[in-house]
């Protein structure tokens, strides 16, 4: 089994945080679309949105992460793929790196623009960088629309994968399900 990504797959490192990213984000977009809908007296008022937060810390973490194991390793071999595949795939790559960083900052500026930290799982705090009035409500806008556009961007690439594979017979899928050959 290999640590590390080879011109044939994804090693065990970039497939384990891509699963684990995907699961949580998706975990993620739930909770919001759940919590939000909330009222004051409901029991999970408070707690759903601290698990929501302390979930979005350690993506944020994972995200970072990532970027550099993806920097700091080689890439897949995708020159099996349509010229016009391989431009989107790489497109769609970038695009979720980008959306995720605005996705989780914006989240951080929703709950720390009062000046209070954010509480991760109890296990440590990560203090506020800015404190504004009002961020929180420009911050919420972005932070639901980068949502949306991460979930549409995911169905495309799963979508994608799945032709791929089903279809066209290629190894995209089985790279990032079972590693290198």
């Amino acid at each position: 089994m290999a640590i590390t990504d080879t011109p044939t797959g994804y090693g065990s490192v970039s497939r384990a945080l891509h699963w684990t990213m995907a699961a949580a984000i998706i975990v993620l977009f739930g909770l919001g679309l759940w919590m939000v809908g909330l009222d004051y007296y409901s029991p999970y008022y408070q707690s759903a949105p601290d698990v929501h937060r302390s979930i979005g810390i350690l993506v944020f973490v994972a995200l970072v992460l990532r970027s550099g194991w993806r920097l700091g390793n080689v890439k897949p071999d995708d020159s099996d793929l349509a010229p016009f595949a391989r431009t989107a795939s790489r497109a769609v790559h970038r695009a979720f790196y980008v959306l995720l960083f605005v996705l989780t900052i914006s989240g951080y500026f929703i709950s720390t623009s009062d000046g209070r930290p954010i509480e991760v799982f109890g296990l440590f705090r990560v203090p506020s960088a800015i404190q504004s009035v009002g961020l929180e409500d420009a911050a919420g806008l972005v932070h639901r629309w980068t949502a949306y556009g991460i979930m549409v961007l995911a169905s495309v690439h799963t979508a994608a994968a799945i032709w791929h594979h089903a279809f066209e017979r290629r190894h995209t899928l089985s790279r990032m399900w079972s590693g290198p050959a």
